[in-house]
């Protein structure tokens, strides 16, 4: 699309391909503030729809489009965050961000698929893992746009707080009380290569239903979450002890359908496992592997959060 719509301005728009390209930057900084890429691309659509809602001077007299789309948008999403909390205290369990395949399985419907438009995909970073969006989702509304906005995309607590609509001091803090969570959360990541070994050791234990083998693999403080959001059978209460999650997991082991696989499969960007029945995923694995240990599982089967998921 290379043309202004309106009455009477159908000339080429050199400016608008440029515009469209925000798409990308905004849906990878909604995703991140929300945990939700439906929220994520709800938010984007409103972000646009408000832009096109103005006239073409209105427009012509904005600096920085790249600028005014990317202030909309954190608007938007804080507003979002802020109605979020008030829906979640009617959710039906635990609540977990949406989790995203690699890029190879992202909406292609298969590994190795054809690579979709740059513009629908989210950049699978440290700022994606599902630790990190745990942590984040820990935050208060405020807290979250701000460390996001500053600590993740470097934007200027200037811009922030004309954002968040406090003073950039007080993004400043903000910010900083962010960055103490997740520093307090986090424990030494084990390289990504060794997580994948104690991930694929994890699924033969599993699948084995050797509990003391799993055992061995998970922390003893280790914890199961699940999301079922009322749509599908799971555990209500996360699951605490690593001994207790093994007993769970190799209880699930024996109940597992014959037409069920667990698949190792890339999860926000680190190793995980997801299920497949009939060809659909119908549950994602997401780990925290620190010291070598599993140290939080949390389990996605909701199938509102899997529509980006294949089906083979």
């Amino acid at each position: 699309m290379t043309t202004r719509n309106g009455p009477g301005q159908d000339e080429p728009d050199p400016g608008l391909d440029a515009l469209m390209r925000e798409r990308r930057h905004l849906t990878n900084l909604a995703y991140r503030l929300l945990g939700s890429l439906a929220e994520a691309e709800d938010a984007v659509q409103e972000t646009y729809t408000r832009w096109y809602a103005m006239s073409r001077e209105q427009q012509d007299a904005i600096e920085c489009p790249g600028a005014w789309l990317t202030t909309v948008a954190g608007r938007i999403c804080l507003n979002m965050l802020g109605s979020a909390r008030a829906r979640r205290e009617t959710y039906v369990g635990e609540w977990i961000p949406e989790p995203l395949p690699d890029r190879t399985e992202w909406i292609s419907g298969r590994p190795g698929g054809a690579t979709p438009d740059p513009a629908d995909r989210v950049t699978l970073d440290e700022s994606v893992s599902m630790a990190f969006l745990v942590v984040l989702d820990s935050m208060t509304p405020a807290e979250r746009v701000a460390f996001v906005l500053h600590d993740v995309f470097c934007h200027p607590f200037a811009e922030v707080a004309e954002i968040v609509g406090r003073s950039p001091a007080a993004c400043r803090q903000l910010a900083s009380s962010a960055r103490r969570r997740v520093r307090e959360s986090r424990g030494p990541a084990s390289p990504t290569a060794r997580q994948a070994g104690i991930v694929k050791d994890f699924k033969r234990a599993w699948e084995a239903k050797d509990i003391g083998a799993l055992i061995g693999l998970l922390d003893p403080d280790a914890t199961a979450t699940a999301d079922g959001g009322g749509l599908a059978l799971t555990f209500l209460h996360p699951i605490e002890g690593g001994e207790r999650i093994a007993h769970a997991w190799a209880e699930i082991a024996r109940r597992r359908p014959d037409d069920m696989a667990f698949l190792e499969r890339t999860v926000n960007g680190r190793p995980g496992l997801v299920a497949q029945q009939d060809g659909a995923t119908v549950t994602v694995f997401a780990f925290d592997v620190v010291d070598d240990r599993i140290k939080h599982i949390w389990v996605i089967r909701n199938p509102e959060k899997l529509r980006h998921w294949p089906t083979t």
